[in-house]
């Protein structure tokens, strides 16, 4: 893995609790999405929800809530413009992996981006939700925002738990969080019925059926 992904980023949320008040987390993400190689030469790698849990749950992460992708979109220092390649059986094929990797590339030279910066726009985000317990054996996608912030992919589980396509970005989220000034289990913060809302938009987010069918 690139040695810069290993260095993680502070992303900071807000959520309004009981009794209006305001609460505020602060989790730690890679800057840019799952990759292999190195700083110089490296392939965005779109994984199944089998593979990114599996690699989350070994290196001690877990993936972003809807919510959290939002934050790091608008919290990026910088924002790539969307390049969807056209539609076929051709989008999971290695092909397609590594000719839109070099069109992202390309884009990153030419408006400059540091390697290491808190990057989005690029890619669209495998996520939790709750609709991955009420739609088991399925994969939750959403994200690719458009430079006006409005994401091309709404929050889908259209697609099964072993699908991948080239626009697929696996961004890891560190296990643990700051959540109103103390250390605390991202894990336990979306299954907390108050605090929940500071890293979902859905409210408290129970995985079990989703880990397990993820895991098995």
């Amino acid at each position: 893995m690139p040695c810069f992904l290993r260095k993680l980023t502070p992303v900071t949320l807000r959520g309004e609790v009981a009794g209006g008040e305001t609460v505020t987390a602060t989790i730690f993400v890679i800057p840019e999405y799952l990759a292999i190689g190195s700083d110089s030469d490296f392939l965005r790698i779109p994984m199944d929800l089998h593979t990114a849990m599996a690699i989350a749950n070994r290196f001690g992460f877990c993936l972003p809530t809807k919510k959290i992708v939002d934050a790091i979109y608008h919290q990026s220092t910088s924002r790539f413009t969307p390049q969807p390649l056209p539609a076929g059986p051709r989008m999971t094929s290695t092909e397609y992996y590594r000719h839109h990797n070099e069109i992202v590339d390309d884009q990153s030279r030419k408006r400059g981006f540091r390697l290491g910066a808190l990057v989005s726009g690029h890619k669209k985000d495998v996520v939790l939700t709750n609709r991955l317990n009420s739609n088991p054996g399925r994969i939750a996608i959403y994200g690719w925002h458009r430079e006006t912030g409005v994401p091309i992919q709404p929050l889908s589980t259209v697609h099964g738990a072993d699908y991948a396509d080239y626009s697929h970005g696996i961004r890891l989220v560190a296990a643990m969080a700051v959540i109103g000034g103390r250390l605390r289990s991202v894990q336990d913060i979306l299954r907390d019925a108050v605090f929940s809302k500071v890293l979902s938009d859905e409210g408290p987010i129970h995985m079990s059926a989703a880990f397990a069918n993820a895991q098995a």
